[in-house]
């Protein structure tokens, strides 16, 4: 009778910690897919120009100012926001990104672009960082024998927030103007992002010790490499290179699909709008797709196979004519693009333990700020130069190949030197 009694509450006990970690990753997706609202700043680049009297750099600038501040608050404040907790960094993140919601709100009335700059760009951008990098070590502790499906719940919301945001913005902006837009959605933010962040809370710690036995790269530990040790590392270094490029030309890729489709194969603008509607899903889907495979294929694999991929698919995207072809080309693409995000932090945790993961996922971040910078400079580089796009994508292609021969030599080298 006591052993079932026991069982039955052990069972209990086990189906709380269940539900526990499904609603941690759903709060988690909460944040992403609020802040992940900045990929579909697109939509709301047209109706700026043409109230505001911006120029389309001007305009565009602002979205490349707040992945920029995405990328340097994410690397210099993540170990600030492992300190405070996920719940007080949730919450700091959602301050910072209505705030740059609202702002925008005031700058746009009175029409001011340095307002602008300031209130999307830097305020917006810092919640950004602080919110992507919030979540995913939380997560990962949740489900540390699949971390790689941990970090694809966590980063798919950001993947999948353009499909919701994008309508969303087109019809705000349709109904009340620019000016309620940003108000409304300032509103809606904070809503989700307090109730996602005041919901998160990392687990209990389980006192255990590692033995020999165990050579896991995942076991669940508090100890791990710490962020300055990490980074003197050249496979830190060699993870920071890839991700860079792998995110240069998956953004410069995102900046021409539309005109790209509309120059190079003659799609409508209807249909070439339709079609940065589906690179929405497909980007989120990789996320999560890809980062549960490299749970079963490893994460070294899983980069080389990405890269290889994208090898094959810029060269024939290139040479190109059929519009069919050139979809299926631009979403296989996009999902390695988005699969190199979520696959990461399951690659550092792999290399350097869980202990100051956000920091270390931080640090790497800094390669997407300087990326969201170089892919749109590379690709109107070429095109204004008089090159074309062709050019671009070869050029990509070639960056790729480094990228393999990169990833093979961490694949052989990379573990055996940091758990020898």
């Amino acid at each position: 009778m006591l052993l079932y009694l026991y069982l039955n509450i052990h069972l209990y006990e086990r189906s709380i910690l269940m539900r526990n970690r499904w609603f941690i990753a759903l709060a988690a997706i909460g944040l992403h897919i609020s802040i992940g609202s900045v990929y579909a700043w697109s939509v709301l680049t047209r109706p700026i120009m043409a109230d505001m009297g911006f120029t389309l750099s001007q305009t565009t600038w602002t979205f490349s100012l707040a992945i920029l501040m995405l990328g340097l608050s994410a690397g210099f404040l993540g170990s600030f926001a492992e300190k405070i907790g996920p719940k007080k960094s949730g919450l700091l993140a959602m301050l910072f990104w209505v705030t740059g919601l609202l702002g925008t709100a005031y700058a746009l009335s009175i029409h001011n672009l340095t307002l602008l700059y300031l209130f999307y760009g830097i305020i917006g951008g810092i919640g950004l960082g602080i919110g992507y990098i919030t979540p995913v070590s939380t997560l990962v502790k949740y489900f540390p024998n699949r971390p790689g499906f941990a970090t694809g719940l966590a980063i798919m919301g950001f993947g999948f927030a353009s499909l919701i945001a994008g309508p969303l913005m087109q019809f705000l902006v349709a109904q009340v103007g620019l000016v309620d837009t940003f108000i409304i959605l300032g509103v809606i933010y904070l809503i989700i992002m307090g109730a996602s962040s005041l919901y998160l809370k990392a687990p209990q710690q389980k006192h255990s010790t590692r033995t020999s036995k165990d050579k896991s790269t995942m076991y669940v530990h508090t100890h791990g490499m710490l962020a300055n040790d990490a980074m003197k590392t050249w496979q830190f270094g060699a993870l920071w290179w890839v991700f860079f490029i792998n995110i240069t030309c998956g953004i410069g890729l995102l900046s021409l699909a539309s005109p790209m489709a509309q120059e190079a194969i003659g799609m409508t603008p209807a249909a070439a709008a339709s079609l940065v509607g589906i690179i929405g899903i497909f980007n989120g889907g990789g996320r999560i797709a890809w980062s549960t495979i490299s749970d079963y294929l490893g994460r070294a694999q899983t980069y080389i196979l990405f890269f290889i991929i994208e090898i094959v698919a810029f060269y024939l995207l290139a040479q190109t004519n059929s519009a069919l072809t050139f979809q299926i080309l631009i979403l296989l693409i996009i999902t390695c693009y988005g699969g190199g995000f979520s696959c990461m932090p399951a690659y550092l945790a792999d290399l350097y333990g869980i202990r100051q993961l956000s920091t270390i996922h931080g640090r790497i971040l800094t390669a997407w700020g300087l990326a969201g910078i170089a892919g749109p400079m590379l690709v109107s580089y070429f095109h204004e130069a008089g090159y074309g796009y062709t050019t671009a994508l070869e050029c990509f292609a070639a960056l790729f190949v480094l990228n393999t021969i990169i990833a093979i030599v961490l694949k052989l080298y990379g573990k055996r030197e940091l758990h020898n």
